[in-house]
């Protein structure tokens, strides 16, 4: 049986959180509203959600803001709402940990399918063939448990993963040793057709290379093939 999953809207203009409401609770999601950040982390309190989407551009604690004090402790898939042509907005928030954007005035179909493609990564973790028979494959010191979807420390405590960013560890696992451009990369991970401009896939292996390279500036394991995309060879 399909479980209806739960969106927090967090938007300080009401007539957004009820455009998003109506629609999107007509199309079988469960639905809770926020109109500032205060009143998000209050009902996270009450109870988990399922992706949250957050407004970059609030009066008071903005989303950029609320998003980098939520991921210090809590993974749950976030797209931003941001003001049309606000790069700087999109490149930081992915830094932070964002999984997807989306300009005001939002396309409620693009919306849809959005929420359903990021929901998606987060509930059906890609099969990996190229990964060993536990299940499990290694970036550096650190190991991906493909089954539970976790990324462990030699030690076995758990690194913080957003949905994309295990996509990408379990896409470079199961193409070991095999250039992708970002071509590849955007279509199996992300969900999205390839635009020129659209830094995401760099700013997201960046964002990733901090967490499992001895030397960010000098990565080892997920490489830079110049002019063409990355490689994941840990050999």
């Amino acid at each position: 049986m399909t479980t209806t999953a739960t969106i927090m809207v967090c938007d300080d203009e009401p007539d957004v959180r009820e455009m998003l409401q109506e629609y999107l609770s007509k199309r079988g999601f469960d639905i809770v509203a926020a109109a500032n950040s205060q009143e998000l982390r209050a009902t996270l309190e009450k109870a988990p959600v399922d992706l949250i989407l957050l407004d970059i551009n609030m009066p008071g604690e903005d989303g950029l803001t609320t998003l980098r004090t939520l991921r210090t402790d809590n993974q749950v898939p976030v797209v931003m709402l941001t003001a049309a042509g606000e790069v700087i907005d999109k490149i930081v928030g992915l830094e932070m940990g964002a999984d997807d954007y989306l300009a005001k005035p939002v396309d409620l179909r693009e919306l849809e399918a959005r929420v359903k493609a990021v929901l998606r990564r987060r509930t059906e973790p890609a099969v990996t063939p190229a990964a060993d028979a536990s299940g499990s494959a290694a970036f550096g010191a650190f190991t991906l448990d493909l089954s539970a979807a976790k990324l462990l420390t030699a030690e076995g405590e758990e690194v913080p993963l957003t949905a994309m960013e295990f996509n990408l560890l379990s896409l470079f696992a199961r193409n070991r040793g095999r250039v992708l451009n970002r071509d590849q990369i955007l279509e199996q991970a992300h969900d999205r057709s390839w635009d020129p401009f659209d830094r995401s896939i760099d700013i997201r292996i960046s964002r990733l290379r901090r967490k499992i390279e001895p030397n960010p500036q000098k990565p080892q394991i997920i490489k830079t093939v110049r002019g063409i995309g990355y490689i994941y060879d840990p050999d």
